[in-house]
């Protein structure tokens, strides 16, 4: 089993068929390579990458910016063997230099385009010249490894602050499969768009991966990402899927001119990576026509629950359990392995038998182990599951606020007061107010011409939360602070 090898040839594609497009502004064509030339460039960085005598399941840390360059050294890194740990071009020298130093890479290959780490002792390293050697090398064969073997490393933000790696096994593959029906319903004839980079793992696997193991074309843009081009590229590509987060799907319903004729290629929009608000999913189908389809997943499995076309949508929750995944809500004050009854709140968990699960997090062996309990994975997400299987998302548990004594989920009280018609988004968190008092608060970021009136959102709130669970204060933003992915930073509101 060989990850690189499974997403190329799974589904037999025609060579000459479109596997990845490349768009620059205005929807104009900057590449576009069939599945031949990219497997044939995949397989050529494999072959150069043999010739650096390097054992198997050695690290290569990219350092890339936005290009073709960065799946085809990615996929070529584990059709020879190694390990390839994709990083965002956004992270800063110092940032760059935790996580070799966690890694231990071996090698980093560096197109130019962004920073490299600053301690590179030891380390050898491909420059954009060799970058171009690599991708002229004689083609390699796929090496043969096994399922269980590692396949790429992804850093994390730890709850100490420092980077976690999360190492994946060549049978996540295989652990994507319940996703192609269950979120997409992708098939070979789709031409999905993906709004993210390529050294996203949101953009490596829905954008990549799982087109290209269903013999799809996969199309990803380069250039400037104000919110009113989508609507233009989706045109341009003829875009049958897009995937993004909730709130870029926010910002185009805002900032472009979108209706029901618009994109008319598109059957429906994916999401992921934050929570889809009841309300936005409302605007998104009332303005254009096709349904929403939200999944929630993370880093140590991607996506595992959503809904889909064979899947109807509860507003306000991702989903249900993808075919053939086992999940389960235990209890969050013990360690009992018994799920408990529909409606309970608890730990969300995942089976340990999934194979799309993690090999484990790097060099953190007690970490990895306190993590399962028995034979389930925790995920450390506070959830309920429904009478008919639907899952209701409560949050990190490590975010849980204490509201005087009791336990709140900031996406509960986010859920409801995001329903507000004035609200645009929403993040609450508790605020220190003194030494043993913490103050629910929320801060929002209005619509358009919508006036500052905390006592309408505090009686709007009466009517859908418990008197604990309400805010104690309300503090208007116009932005809310975001990780490059576009996940809220709870702990900036906090601090700031």
């Amino acid at each position: 089993m060989n990850l690189a090898r499974y997403c190329l040839t799974n589904a037999d594609p025609d060579p000459n068929a479109e596997a990845l497009v490349v768009l620059g502004p205005g929807g104009a064509v900057k590449e576009s390579w069939s599945y031949g030339e990219i497997g044939d460039a995949i397989l050529r960085v494999a072959g150069g990458l043999s010739g650096f005598d390097l054992p198997r399941g050695e690290r290569v840390l990219l350092r890339m910016g936005h290009t073709s360059d960065f799946p085809i050294v990615f996929f070529g890194a584990i059709a020879a063997g190694l390990v390839p740990i994709p990083t965002s071009g956004m992270l800063t020298a110092e940032e760059c230099d935790r996580i070799l130093q966690d890694s231990d890479a071996a090698l980093v290959v560096h197109d130019g385009t962004v920073s490299l780490p600053s301690h590179l002792e030891g380390r050898t390293v491909v420059d954009a010249e060799g970058l171009t050697r690599l991708k002229s090398s004689e083609p390699g064969p796929f090496a043969e490894t096994a399922a269980d073997d590692p396949a790429f490393l992804v850093y994390t933000s730890g709850t100490s602050g420092s980077p976690k790696g999360v190492l994946h096994a060549h049978r996540s593959a295989w652990g994507r499969r319940p996703m192609y029906a269950g979120w997409y319903g992708i098939s070979a004839t789709d031409r999905l768009l993906h709004a993210g980079a390529f050294n996203w793992t949101y953009t490596l696997g829905v954008g990549l991966m799982d087109p290209w193991a269903n013999g799809a074309t996969s199309i990803v843009y380069d250039g400037p990402r104000d919110p009113h081009v989508w609507p233009q590229l989706m045109e341009a590509a003829k875009a049958t899927l897009f995937a993004a987060v909730p709130s870029l799907y926010r910002r185009i319903l805002k900032y472009a001119d979108v209706s029901k004729s618009s994109f008319p290629s598109l059957r429906h929009g994916l999401t992921a990576g934050e929570a889809l608000s009841p309300a936005l999913h409302e605007d998104w189908v009332e303005r254009t026509g096709r349904q929403l389809y939200e999944a929630l997943g993370m880093s140590e499995i991607s996506t595992y629950i959503s809904s889909g076309p064979d899947t109807p949508t509860k507003p306000g929750s991702p989903g249900k359990a993808q075919a053939g995944r086992r999940i389960a809500v235990l209890s969050a004050e013990s360690e009992d392995e018994s799920p408990l009854p529909p409606g309970e709140t608890g730990l969300l968990a995942v089976h340990k038998s999934d194979p799309g699960l993690m090999l484990g997090y790097w060099r953190r062996p007690d970490e990895s182990a306190s993590v399962f309990h028995g034979e389930w994975f925790v995920t450390g997400d506070l959830a309920r599951i429904d009478a008919d299987g639907y899952v209701w998302y409560g949050g990190r548990s490590d975010d849980v606020m204490n509201a005087f004594g009791y336990r709140v989920a900031p996406q509960e009280v986010e859920l409801a007061l995001s329903a507000h018609p004035d609200v645009a988004e929403v993040a609450v968190t508790d605020i220190q107010a003194g030494h043993g008092i913490a103050l629910v608060t929320a801060f929002v970021v209005l619509r358009e011409g919508a006036a500052r009136d905390e006592s309408a959102l505090g009686e709007f709130a009466a009517t859908r939360l418990a008197e604990y669970k309400r805010p104690k204060v309300y503090r208007f933003v116009d932005t809310l602070p975001r990780t490059p992915s576009g996940k809220v930073l709870r702990r900036a509101l906090k601090e700031g």
